[in-house]
């Protein structure tokens, strides 16, 4: 994997996809995230900002 340039945020999945939306889902897998508790790091900029915002409702944010 390449080597991350900038600042990072620290996403975790704490609410289960099952009844979302399908554009929703795929938000989340975009950002990296496979299941429940599952965190992942990604690089700090507008569109992945846009992505959390969308589904903050089943994220949580370290920044």
């Amino acid at each position: 994997m390449a080597k991350q340039s900038g600042k990072t945020i620290k996403v975790t999945l704490v609410r289960s996809l099952i009844g979302t939306m399908r554009t929703h889902r795929a938000t989340v897998r975009g950002l990296g995230l496979r299941r429940i508790n599952h965190a992942v790091e990604v690089i700090d900029t507008p569109a992945t900002r846009g992505m959390i915002t969308k589904v903050a409702y089943l994220l949580k944010c370290e920044g």
